[in-house]
């Protein structure tokens, strides 16, 4: 694995995702280890000021993160709490704008989480109306992967939603295995409750996570025939992006 070790010892990993997957269930895995500190969608505040979307909990969220994308990479590259050699950061790729500098990454360790499209949006819809292709992120998803496997020379590791659910354990142990870092079991359950951590618009997103105790059962498929009319444009838009990363997910 090249890169994300920095001269002060700390691994930092970029995890990479979409709305309505398990990124924040797989913060909390990252933040039960002892050995980790985590930070929770670091860029969404530099994006909410871009973008001009309106998201719940906009004015508190742009009063809670920097919007200065040149501050967040500094805090993402900077110092963590002591004795912690291990900084998670659950990233949304659609934060990403095409105008933010990106050279930051590299001295991060990047994975990405997908989960089907239209399964992406069948969880979205409920929370807000009329999701876009750009609200579920997969294709900057697309362009950041191929990014970083061009700097490596490879493909970076690809671990999906579903399969983790379905055997948390062994996913997380290849995603760990992927990352060069030791598998830690306390990455399967963890107190229920929110986090310091946690962003300020947790009220508004993470009540099914709030809840939690570890991973939960995978929930019924959902195909693109399932989803209402005006979403399934959306969802086969998005589909050969997200099957263009699912053929290098993690077996």
């Amino acid at each position: 694995m090249s890169g994300g070790s920095g001269r002060d010892g700390v691994v930092r990993i970029a995890m990479w995702s979409g709305p309505r997957n398990i990124s924040t269930a797989m913060m909390r895995a990252f933040e039960n280890r002892a050995d980790a500190f985590v930070a929770d969608e670091p860029f969404y505040a530099a994006w909410l000021a871009r973008s001009g979307a309106d998201h719940p909990m906009r004015e508190a969220v742009l009063a809670s993160q920097p919007t200065d994308p040149a501050k967040v990479a500094a805090m993402l590259l900077g110092p963590i709490p002591a004795g912690r050699g291990l900084f998670y950061q659950k990233h949304m790729a659609h934060h990403m704008t095409p105008d933010m500098d990106l050279s930051w990454m590299a001295g991060c360790r990047h994975a990405f989480l997908i989960r089907a499209p239209a399964e992406v949006l069948a969880s979205y819809a409920v929370r807000r109306a009329a999701p876009t292709l750009e609200d579920i992120g997969v294709v900057r998803q697309g362009e950041l992967f191929d990014r970083e496997a061009q700097r490596l020379g490879r493909a970076p590791p690809v671990i999906e939603g579903r399969d983790v659910l379905a055997d948390p354990a062994g996913r997380l142990s290849a995603l760990c295995a992927a990352l060069e870092i030791p598998f830690d079991p306390a990455m399967l359950a963890w107190p229920a409750g929110r986090r310091d951590t946690d962003g300020v618009w947790a009220p508004a997103w993470y009540d099914a996570v709030e809840r939690s105790t570890g991973f939960s059962a995978p929930p019924a498929p959902v195909t693109i025939a399932d989803l209402a009319p005006e979403l399934r444009a959306v969802a086969e838009a998005a589909e050969p992006h997200y099957a263009r990363l699912a053929r290098y997910r993690l077996e």
